[in-house]
């Protein structure tokens, strides 16, 4: 280990300093954020109050400018001009005296109509305002004035605004028209609004900003996106004038909007208050600078004293973790001074005892280390076959029901009336099918755990089987494997699993030594008679094997590959299970040509031990199935569908249940020629509805036929020796099947 300061992120200043940093960082954050959260709510909430206090006193303003127009007019209808005139309703008389009263009261434009509601005269001094669409924006006024109602009504005229008042002239109580006087909201109207209200005023249409106390014009276009006017007609709600944020040109404003309902009842005219807290905010943000600048540098000068604190207090530490240090490079001299008689000092103390106690126990673990390591390789290899094996046994179980479906049903076509092509095509779907089932018996076989056995085996059958098991890794990795196999070779006597954990280990390790040094490569395997019994050749043209490592190779954790990608030990067992069998292995090789293991193994001496098997394989038989019942139990649709076809061409009465329970029940209650059972099933298995017939009726149980699609398991090869019954391996040919039914039945 590397002297000096260990990485930052492991030290015990770093646990303790960035936590505290973080607390500070988060805690002054957090402060910031809330304190900002609140002024700027209280900022806004006194905006919001005297924004609803503006908008009363604009409403105020509002209804006194009105009062105030209608006064100053009132008494003009009691003129005896207007009077004499209104009678005549002569329009040139009219034109004139309009022109005297709007020179008079300094308006824009006034209007005088008849009691039939007829216009007898119009005067403006506005060139640009059209008189025509005055009248009409001003008819409901003017009705109302017919009707003998005062009234004052803000009106839009184009892009205009217009406060309009309209006075029924009468003579003798009867009138004889209406005199109308209209005057423009202008600016100066705004800039009274503004100085009442204490807020930028702005007068809306349904054409844009009629009136605006706002200086820049951009200011316009961003408050139309903000308070767009109401379409003409509709009408109002409580959502239409909400008090809302905005932003223009970076100033930030609290808005209102309201509405001028005119004696239509529409609301297409409209007004905004906006009052400005930028001011506020501003003194907010260089607050919230200054107190940021502080709180960073408080944070600095904090963390560098807590740094300093912890340093002092970490100290003995750091002594005890060099001292540490130097033992765990095999220095037991090393001793850490005792300073202190705090916990400190205990730990130095404590430390010190416990380096005299390795340095007198160190050699007594070097002494047992190797055994240990040994013994943990073997024990999780062991505990990896063991999960493999149960693994690969559900697996198998799995695969072989719907292998069984496809070859008994590929079995069926041939035999029916198929064209040649598609009679090809079935034989390929069989013998893929039948590969498959090879392939995953033979890892079955490999992974499972078995007891130490001798008996007469075929290495041929051995090899082919180990490289169905790596067929994927060498088809993937561009090797080719050649056989070279003798025809005529002698059977061995040899426990066939280890031979095969033996065939798998040097098969393996050429694959890998190949896939590291060319892209493409081959190994040869060649078997042949020798005097001494059987030679095995497993040649490769990998990288080869350095000489001074050829007398390394089999020694117990002895290896070239890196770090993790090897025990050491593959070699070490190979060279034991071969020794045990009174065999002989070794290698040939020289660096860039490749290496060669051959192997050696005796004959053996007496009559072969084939031993037995509990799969009953018979030669076709034929047989006539009328008149017998058949009872199939499986829960996989298409095997059921597969017997049912194959025993009903028979003659049988045939009759399927899904499930243990179901067939139990129908067993009981009806008496079958034959029983074919699946060995599992969900709920009731095939063991325990044996069980159960074979208490009731041991005749019955007799007729059982069992099948699987996992023939290694050893608590069926037990159950199955102990009963006599047969079982048919999954998957299953037809053949295979009428044969072992043909027998129950026949001895039915």
């Amino acid at each position: 280990m590397a002297h000096g300061p260990p990485g930052w992120r492991f030290t015990f200043q770093a646990k303790v300093l960035v936590p505290v940093l973080t607390i500070m960082v988060l805690l002054v954050t957090g402060t910031l954020l809330m304190v900002n959260r609140r002024i700027t709510k209280e900022f806004q909430t006194e905006a919001a109050q005297k924004l609803a206090a503006a908008e009363g006193d604009f409403k105020n303003l509002q209804k006194m400018r009105s009062r105030s127009f209608l006064d100053r007019y009132a008494g003009v209808p009691n003129d005896s001009r207007v009077k004499a005139v209104a009678q005549k309703a002569d329009a040139e008389t009219a034109r004139v005296m309009l022109h005297d009263l709007l020179n008079e009261n300094r308006r824009e434009i006034a209007f005088l109509t008849a009691e039939n509601g007829q216009r007898v005269a119009t005067e403006t001094r506005d060139p640009h305002l059209n008189s025509s669409m005055f009248e009409f924006a001003s008819s409901t006024s003017i009705g109302r004035a017919l009707e003998g109602q005062s009234n004052v009504d803000t009106i839009m005229v184009g892009e205009r605004l217009f406060d309009v008042v309209s006075l029924p002239v009468t003579v003798n109580k009867i009138i004889v028209g209406v005199l109308t006087f209209g005057a423009e909201i202008e600016q100066s109207v705004a800039e009274e609004f503004k100085k009442v209200t204490h807020t930028e005023v702005v007068f809306q249409t349904t054409n844009g900003i009629a009136v605006s106390t706002l200086v820049k014009p951009d200011l316009h276009r961003q408050l139309l996106n903000a308070f767009a006017p109401r379409s003409r007609g509709s009408s109002p709600s409580t959502a239409d004038s909400p008090i809302q944020e905005l932003t223009l040109d970076n100033e930030h404003f609290l808005g209102l909007t309201g509405h001028f309902t005119g004696l239509t009842g529409e609301t297409t005219l409209s007004y905004v208050l906006l009052f400005s807290y930028e001011q506020p905010l501003s003194a907010l943000r260089a607050t919230q600078h200054t107190l940021g600048l502080f709180s960073f540098l408080g944070i600095i000068v904090s963390t560098a004293i807590v740094w300093a604190l912890i340093r002092k207090v970490t100290q003995p530490l750091r002594e005890l973790r060099d001292s540490a240090e130097a033992v765990g490079r095999g220095d037991f001299t090393q001793r850490v001074q005792v300073t202190s008689h705090d916990e400190c000092g205990e730990l130095a103390a404590v430390f010190n005892r416990m380096t005299e106690n390795l340095k007198t126990s160190r050699e007594e673990l070097e002494k047992t280390v190797e055994t240990l390591r040994t013994t943990q390789a073997q024990l999780v290899q062991s505990e990896k076959l063991s999960a493999v094996g149960e693994f690969v046994a559900g697996v198998t179980h799995e695969l072989n029901n719907p292998l069984t479906s496809v070859i008994g049903f590929a079995e069926l076509l041939q035999q029916s009336d198929v064209n040649e092509r598609h009679r090809r095509f079935l034989d390929l779907i069989v013998t893929s099918a039948q590969r498959c089932h090879k392939i995953v018996q033979g890892l079955l076989s490999f992974a499972r755990q078995h007891k130490p056995e001798r008996k007469a085996v075929k290495v041929h059958e051995l090899v082919e089987a180990t490289i169905g098991i790596l067929q994927y890794q060498m088809r993937t990795n561009n090797i080719q494997v050649h056989a070279d196999f003798d025809p005529h070779l002698p059977k061995v006597m040899a426990d066939p699993h280890q031979l095969q954990q033996v065939f798998l280990n040097i098969i393996n390790n050429a694959r890998q030594a190949i896939e590291a040094f060319r892209p493409k490569g081959t190994i040869t395997i060649t078997t042949e008679t020798c005097e001494s019994g059987v030679r095995l050749i497993f040649r490769d043209d990998g990288p080869g094997i350095a000489p001074e490592n050829l007398n390394k190779i089999f020694n117990p954790f002895f290896t070239t590959k890196e770090v993790g990608k090897g025990t050491g030990l593959g070699l070490s067992l190979t060279y034991g299970i071969i020794k045990e069998h009174g065999g002989s292995i070794r290698v040939q090789s020289q660096p860039g040509e490749g290496a060669t293991f051959i192997i050696e193994l005796p004959l053996p001496s007496g009559k072969d031990n084939t031993g037995t098997t509990f799969i009953k394989r018979s030669v076709t038989t034929t047989f006539d199935g009328r008149g017998k019942k058949v009872l199939v139990i499986d829960d996989e649709e298409g095997i059921l569908n597969l017997i049912r076809e194959t025993l009903t061409e028979t003659g049988c009465q045939l009759e399927v249940a899904r499930d243990g329970e179901a067939a139990l029940q129908r067993l009981r209650q009806t008496h079958y020629d034959l029983t074919v059972c699946d060995w599992k099933m969900p709920g009731l298995n095939g063991q325990q509805l044996y069980d159960e017939i074979r208490a009731a009726d041991p005749a019955a149980a007799s007729r059982f036929i069992f099948m699987s699609g996992d023939v290694m398991n050893e608590k069926m090869q037990k159950f199955l020796e102990a009963t006599g019954n047969t079982c048919i391996a999954k998957p299953f040919s037809l053949e295979e099947f009428r044969s072992a039914a043909g027998k129950v039945l026949k001895a039915a």
